[in-house]
C-alpha cells in the first residue's frame, strides 16, 4: 500500500511547546479524581499483543530500578516484592526499568569493583533465579511482565568511568557527555555495535527462558539506542551504521531470530527529540545543542517505526524529548495532564492510514504516556481511540492498588501522585533508590507488610500538626490500635499544602490535599480518633492531656532576615501569604521575588502566567531551583524564560528602599547561565574537575530593581520549639519529632519519617 503522509508535524511540536507553559488556556483540563465515566469498560477490556493476551489496557511504566537489586545485578526481595505489589494491584502489564546488556563495551555502566547499580540479566546464571522468582510472583496475580533491555547509556551515562578506570564513555559519534560536557564520548566501532546486537539477542532469549513475557526496547530519551538511531547523535559517515535506522532494525531481527515469531517485542520511542522546537535559535549558538540540530523529524520517525514493525516489533509507546529537555520525557507536576495524547494519536492514525500491521496480522497497539493517572482521563483517551493502552508510572508508585480501585469505582480512595519526582527520580540521582513521596511503603514492601500490625498495648497519642506528616502518623497509629488526638492550630488541615495548591501548575498538590482531607473524614468514624482544629496544642494542654506519646509535626516557618534594611516594609510579603491572598498583588505590576528555590520560582511562574505580572527573581546561589529534580526545574525555568522573567543568580539582596530593591549581582563570566536547562546540576558530592578552571570571582555590581511588591521566598526553618519544650518538661514518656519540624521542607521526607515512626509505636 502506498504510504500516506500527514503534514504539519513540526508545526504541531512548536504548538505544543508554546502551550506547555500555560496549558490550562489551551484545552487541557485541570483534572480531579472523579469517576464520571465509571464503569471503565474500555480500560478493563483485554488486548492481544502477538500471542499474548493481557487482561486490561493498563501498563506499568518502566522506571529505573536503580540500587534495588544486588550489586551482582540479581533481582532480590526488594525488587521482586516491589513489582509483586503492583501485580496484586491489578495492572495488566508490568515493565521493568532499563536493563543494560553492553557491559565491557559501555564503560559508564560500571562502578568501582566492576559492580553496577542496575539489575542485570546478562551476567551469569547467578542472576537467573531472581528473574524466575519475579515472573512467578507477578504471574500469580494475573499480570504479565516485559523486561526493558537497553544497548547502553552512551552520552547520558555516568562519566565517572573516566576518573575511576581511565575509560571514556562511548556513544554513536563523538558526542559530549550530558553530565559533564567537557568529557567526550568516543565513537563505538561497528564491531562493538555488532557485539551489542548479539547481547540483545541473548538477553531476549534469556528473558524468554526465564518465563518473562516479552522484551521491551529502550529506544527513546537519548540513550544509546536513540543515539544510534537518530541523526542528532549519529553523525557517522562511514560503515553500515551510518544509516541511522540500521542498528535498531538489525537488533529487532536478531531478537526475532533468537526468540521466534510468537514472543512479544515492545519498543519505546519518541516521535521527536523536540530540541529544535524547544530551543529554537539557541540550536545554532549554544554548545552542545548546536551539535544536535539535525534531529530525526516526526516523518522520519514514523517511517522508522514502520520498518521496525516489518522487522518484528509488536507494539510501541511514544513520547517526546530527551535528556537535553528532560522535562519532556519526565513530565513534572507543572506540566499538563495527558500531555502526549495527541502524539499517541498521530502514531495510531499513521498506522491505520497506511495499513501497517504486525507480523501476526494484528493492528499495532500504541501505548499513551504522560500524566494519565486519572481514571476518567485514561478511559476517555481509550474511548476516543487516541491510544490502545495507557501507561502509568508514578501513579502506581503512589498507589499500587490504582487499578483495583478504579475497577471497583473507588476512585476517591486512590492516593494521587504529586509529580514532585523527589523520591522516584531525584532520590536515586542523589545516591538512593526509587521511592515515593506520598507512599512510604514504595520500595519498602520487603520490610513493611501492607497490613499494619496491631500494637501490643494501646496508647494515648497526641499528634501536633495537621499536615502530611501529622495525618500520615495519625492514620498509622489508628491502625495500630492507639487513641489519637490530632491537633491543628488553623481551621483547616493541610499545613503548607494549602498555599502550595493554589497555582494552576500545582493541581496535583491540590488533589493530594483533597485525598488527605478525605482520609481524616474516615478517621472520624473511628471512636479512638479526635480532631482538634483551631487548637495549637500548647505545652500546658499537652501536660493535662495525660498522653503516653507526643508526636510533633509542626512544620516550618518562612525565613525573614531582620538585619536587611526595609525587609519589614509595607510592600514586602511572604510568598506563602501572597499565595493564600492574591489580592495583595492587586495594582502591583513590577514584582521582585527574593529567593529562587522551588517556592520562589513557582511563585514567579504563578504571578507571570496567571496574573500577567512583570517579575524578577533574585537568588544568592549559583543555580535557580538547586536540589530540585532536573525535569521539574527545567520546565519551570524554560517557561519563565519564554515569558521574559529575569532570573538573577549569584545575586544578594542588599536593601529595600520604597519601591526599589537594591541587589548586588555578580557579573563574572563564569557565573552559570540561569536559563540553562540542557545540562544538569551535579550532586554536591560529585566534583567536575573542569570546574576548578571555571572559578567564579567576585565582580559584583549594585543594581536597583523596580518593585511595587517584594515577595520573600528565602527558605524556611523547622518549627521545633514545641518538641524541645515537651522534652525539657517531660510532658509524656515518649516524645518524637517528625516531618518538616525535624528536617527539610519536602513531603517525601515528612511522610517517610511519620510512617516509619508511627509503625514502631
Amino acid at each position: 500500500m502506498e504510504e500516506k503522509k500527514v503534514m504539519g508535524y513540526e508545526e504541531k511540536l512548536k504548538e505544543l511547546d508554546s502551550q506547555f507553559g500555560d496549558w490550562w488556556k489551551h484545552g487541557f483540563d485541570v483534572p480531579e479524581m472523579t469517576s464520571k465515566l465509571y464503569p471503565y469498560e474500555k480500560m478493563f477490556s483485554p488486548i492481544r499483543i502477538n500471542n499474548l493476551t493481557v487482561k486490561n489496557r493498563l501498563v506499568m511504566a518502566p522506571m529505573g530500578n536503580i540500587c534495588m537489586a544486588e550489586e551482582t545485578g540479581r533481582p532480590n526481595d526488594k525488587m521482586i516484592k516491589y513489582f509483586e505489589e503492583r501485580a496484586k494491584g491489578g495492572v495488566g502489564l508490568i515493565t521493568s526499568g532499563l536493563i543494560p546488556v553492553s557491559y565491557g563495551i559501555d564503560k559508564s555502566l560500571y562502578e568501582l569493583g566492576d559492580l553496577t547499580y542496575f539489575p542485570r540479566i546478562d551476567r551469569s546464571r547467578t542472576v537467573y533465579s531472581g528473574w524466575r522468582d519475579l515472573a512467578a510472583k507477578v504471574h500469580a496475580h494475573g499480570a504479565h511482565f516485559f523486561v526493558q533491555l537497553t544497548p547502553g547509556l552512551g552520552r547520558v551515562g555516568n562519566p565517572q568511568c573516566l576518573v575511576n578506570s581511565l575509560q571514556f564513555p562511548r556513544s554513536s559519534s563523538f558526542n559530549p557527555n550530558w553530565y559533564m560536557k567537557d568529557v567526550p564520548c568516543l565513537r563505538l566501532s561497528d564491531k562493538s555495535l555488532k557485539k551489542i546486537i548479539k547481547n540483545i539477542g541473548q538477553g531476549s532469549a534469556d528473558a524468554k527462558g526465564l518465563n518473562l513475557d516479552g522484551v521491551y526496547l529502550h529506544g527513546h530519551e537519548g540513550y544509546l539506542l536513540e543515539q544510534m538511531t537518530n541523526p542528532a547523535f549519529n553523525r557517522r559517515v562511514m560503515g553500515k551504521y551510518a544509516d541511522y535506522e540500521r542498528f535498531g532494525i538489525d537488533m529487532i531481527k536478531e531478537i526475532r531470530r533468537r526468540v521466534g515469531n510468537d514472543y512479544p517485542i515492545m519498543y519505546r520511542i519518541d516521535l521527536s527529540l523536540m530540541l529544535n522546537a524547544t530551543y529554537k535559535e539557541k540550536m545554532k549558538t549554544v554548545s552542545p545543542l548546536k551539535k544536535f540540530k539535525d534531529e530525526r523529524t516526526p516523518e522520519e520517525t514514523l517511517t522508522y517505526m514502520k520498518h521496525l514493525v516489518e522487522a518484528g516489533v509488536d507494539m510501541f509507546d511514544v513520547d517526546l524529548g530527551c535528556y537535553d529537555n528532560w522535562w519532556l520525557p519526565h513530565p513534572p507536576s507543572s506540566m499538563a495532564p495527558g500531555c502526549y495524547l495527541d502524539i499517541a494519536e498521530i502514531v495510531k492514525k499513521y498506522f491505520l492510514a497506511n495499513g501497517i500491521k504486525t507480523n501476526k496480522g494484528l493492528e499495532v497497539p500504541v501505548v499513551a504516556v504522560g500524566k494519565l493517572g486519572y481514571p476518567d482521563l485514561a478511559e476517555k483517551a481509550l474511548r476516543d481511540d487516541k491510544c490502545d493502552m495507557v501507561m502509568l508510572g508514578r501513579p502506581l508508585l503512589a498507589d499500587p492498588d490504582w487499578c483495583n480501585k478504579a475497577y471497583s469505582g473507588k476512585v476517591m480512595d486512590i492516593r494521587p501522585c504529586i509529580g514532585c519526582q523527589e523520591a522516584c527520580i531525584n532520590e536515586f540521582v542523589e545516591g538512593g533508590h526509587p521511592q515515593c513521596a506520598v507512599n512510604p511503603r514504595t520500595a519498602y514492601e520487603d520490610e513493611f507488610a501492607q497490613e499494619i500490625p496491631k500494637a501490643d498495648k494501646s496508647k494515648k497519642v497526641a499528634v501536633i500538626g495537621g499536615g502530611p506528616a501529622g495525618i500520615t502518623a495519625a492514620g498509622v497509629l489508628l491502625q495500630r490500635g492507639h487513641k489519637v488526638d490530632l491537633f491543628e492550630k488553623s481551621n483547616r488541615l493541610g499545613g503548607n499544602l494549602i498555599a502550595g495548591s493554589i497555582a494552576k501548575i500545582k493541581y496535583e498538590i491540590k488533589n493530594y490535599l483533597i485525598f488527605l482531607e478525605s482520609m481524616v473524614e474516615k478517621f472520624k468514624k473511628n471512636p479512638n480518633f479526635k480532631l482538634l482544629l483551631g487548637t495549637e496544642g500548647d505545652l500546658e494542654a499537652l501536660k493535662q492531656g495525660g498522653y503516653d506519646v507526643i508526636i510533633t509535626a509542626t512544620g516550618t516557618t518562612p525565613v525573614r532576615p531582620g538585619s536587611i534594611e526595609g525587609i519589614n516594609g509595607e510592600n514586602v510579603v511572604a510568598a506563602i501569604d501572597l499565595l493564600q491572598n492574591p489580592s495583595l498583588a492587586e495594582g502591583k505590576k513590577n514584582i521582585v521575588v527574593i529567593g529562587g528555590g522551588v517556592v520562589g520560582a513557582e511563585t514567579a511562574y504563578w504571578l507571570t502566567y496567571e496574573y500577567d505580572k512583570e517579575v524578577k527573581v533574585v537568588e544568592m546561589d549559583k543555580y535557580i531551583m538547586n536540589h530540585t529534580c532536573t525535569a521539574n526545574r527545567g520546565h519551570i525555568i524554560h517557561y519563565l524564560e519564554e515569558a521574559g522573567v529575569e532570573l538573577l543568580n549569584c545575586t544578594k539582596l542588599v536593601k529595600i528602599v520604597g519601591n526599589k530593591v537594591v541587589v548586588s549581582q555578580n557579573k563574572h563570566k563564569n557565573v552559570p547561565n540561569p536559563y540553562n536547562t540542557w545540562a544538569p546540576i551535579l550532586p554536591e558530592n560529585v566534583e567536575n574537575p573542569m570546574d576548578l578552571l571555571r572559578k567564579i570571582k567576585d565582580e559584583s555590581v549594585e543594581r536597583e530593581l523596580d518593585a511595587d511588591l517584594v515577595v520573600l521566598a528565602m527558605g524556611v526553618r523547622s518549627s521545633n520549639k514545641l518538641f524541645f519544650d515537651c522534652v525539657a518538661n517531660n510532658v509524656a514518656p515518649e516524645v518524637y519529632n517528625v516531618g518538616d519540624s525535624f528536617k527539610g521542607a519536602k513531603i517525601f521526607e515528612a511522610t517517610r519519617a511519620a510512617y516509619r515512626k508511627a509503625r514502631s509505636i
